[in-house]
């Protein structure tokens, strides 16, 4: 059968579909992805290690970024640096720790990134101590602390739920 010349001239002006443009599509996909990375981590959550047990509170305001120092039943750690071990202080006469002191210092002295440059500005510092670290401990180290002019200092605790 002949195709009439209206069949021809009707498939000439018919526009054929090219398929779908996915570009633009990954591009809002991957903008979203950063996105959503980027504000993820807007609160810190510290990590206690598993040799240390925190006492548990209720907690009404976020952490921010500090300097972290761990107290467990064997050793202190500053920024994620051994400085000392917990029984020397606990017998030491000194009412400060002068490790403490010489690793704060080196932190001001040597500022790597963002994140640790806030820590030092902000002069804080967080303690992660073990809930049966005896209390003349944690006072040596929170001296040290403010003798190093870090005056701000906070506890790190368990958040239990509040009761209403």
């Amino acid at each position: 059968m002949k195709n009439s010349r209206r069949i021809k001239r009707m498939s000439r002006n018919r526009k054929k579909m090219t398929g779908l443009n996915l570009t633009s599509l990954m591009d809002v996909f991957t903008i979203l992805v950063f996105f959503l990375l980027f504000n993820s981590a807007s609160g810190e959550v510290l990590e206690a290690p598993k040799e240390i047990e925190l006492p548990d509170s209720v907690v009404e305001l976020k952490p921010s970024e500090t300097i972290v120092i761990v107290v467990s039943q064997e050793m202190i750690l500053v920024h994620g640096k051994l400085v000392a071990s917990t029984p020397e202080v606990l017998n030491s006469r000194s009412g400060t720790v002068p490790e403490i002191t010489e690793r704060l210092q080196h932190l001001e002295r040597n500022l790597i990134g963002i994140n640790q440059q806030a820590a030092v500005e902000a002069k804080e510092i967080t303690l992660l101590a073990d809930k049966t670290i005896p209390f003349r401990i944690l006072k040596k180290i929170m001296s040290t602390c403010t003798a190093a002019g870090y005056e701000k200092i906070s506890l790190a605790v368990n958040q239990e739920a509040r009761e209403s």
